[in-house]
């Protein structure tokens, strides 16, 4: 049998090439930087080729060592699936569930998801990451999430996906602008760049440009926001309107303002709320528990 490489040997690797120091990966990885040192050149005598050309102030990988870290983020991520397949054998909802979620769904459901498993599972805790659907997708291929909550369609190729709920957008304005509005209403009534939208990374753009069929820019209005709260100020600020969540308005996003709410024209726009996770993953039954929770508090509303 060939002498295989140490996994805390890669486990160093990959976490050097994610941090770009000596001293912060040693941090992560808790040992001393010596020790994290002499763990990857070990490495590289095992593997017979360098990984990392140094000299006495700096290095970077070499085209063999990037394809080694690549193949080492899975190989250790699969290697966590195994751990966890015989550790949670028989006990699904015990443990650490990583979850990531993105922008618009987490101030408005996380903290029922939250309150539900510490009162219905407390053997199980949660550790929650906020971000993009892009950077959260990107952590859960490395291994670094084990489950995300995002608004769907996305891009899924890959993972296993369990669709949760339903979330209707809704077109939001002041009250003076809506008494202004003639029924029924059409987009072409509203005046030329007052439609406000979030930045292209936060995806509940393109839902909402998709979902309400939204092809005319002129309505669209150049300066993008970086929360849903910031596009509430905007337009309770009578500058113009925008499209929130279902999910948002039952949160109460609109406490406190002139805003009304009405209904998109056309068929009812929406995104769908899903659970996304590795297909190499051994907690599908852990996921999909959570995912039925998610569904019935969904179904409650706030």
């Amino acid at each position: 049998m060939k002498h295989l490489p140490s996994l805390k040997n890669l486990y160093y690797l990959v976490n050097l090439y994610q941090e770009q120091n000596f001293n912060r990966a040693a941090k992560v990885c808790h040992v001393s930087q010596s020790t994290l040192s002499s763990g990857i050149q070990n490495l590289e005598e095992q593997l017979g080729h360098q990984l990392i050309e140094r000299d006495h102030k700096s290095f970077i990988f070499t085209a063999i060592g990037e394809e080694v870290v690549l193949r080492s983020r899975k190989l250790l991520t699969d290697v966590d699936d195994l751990v966890d397949l015989v550790k949670y054998q028989g006990e699904p909802m015990t443990g650490d569930i990583r979850l990531g979620c993105i922008p618009t769904i987490a101030p408005f459901l996380l903290s029922r998801v939250l309150k539900h498993c510490q009162d219905t599972y407390p053997n199980l805790t949660m550790f929650l990451k906020e971000d993009t659907t892009e950077r959260l997708l990107d952590a859960l291929g490395k291994g670094e999430l084990d489950l995300l909550l995002l608004a769907l369609p996305v891009d899924t190729s890959g993972y296993h996906s369990m669709k949760v709920g339903v979330d209707p957008f809704k077109l939001v304005l002041h009250r003076d602008l809506a008494s202004r509005i003639m029924a029924p209403l059409d987009y072409q009534s509203l005046p030329d760049e007052s439609i406000f939208l979030l930045q292209a990374e936060h995806c509940i753009t393109g839902h909402a440009v998709s979902a309400c069929q939204l092809v005319d820019s002129t309505k669209v209005n150049s300066f993008t926001a970086t929360s849903l709260h910031t596009l509430v100020q905007m337009v309770n600020g009578k500058l113009g309107t925008t499209f929130l969540p279902q999910m948002a308005i039952d949160a109460g996003i609109l406490n406190h303002t002139d805003l009304v709410v009405m209904q998109p024209p056309g068929e009812t726009p929406y995104r769908d709320i899903g659970l996304v996770w590795r297909q190499t993953s051994s907690r599908i039954l852990t996921f999909r528990t959570l995912g039925l929770a998610i569904q019935d508090l969904l179904k409650k509303g706030i």
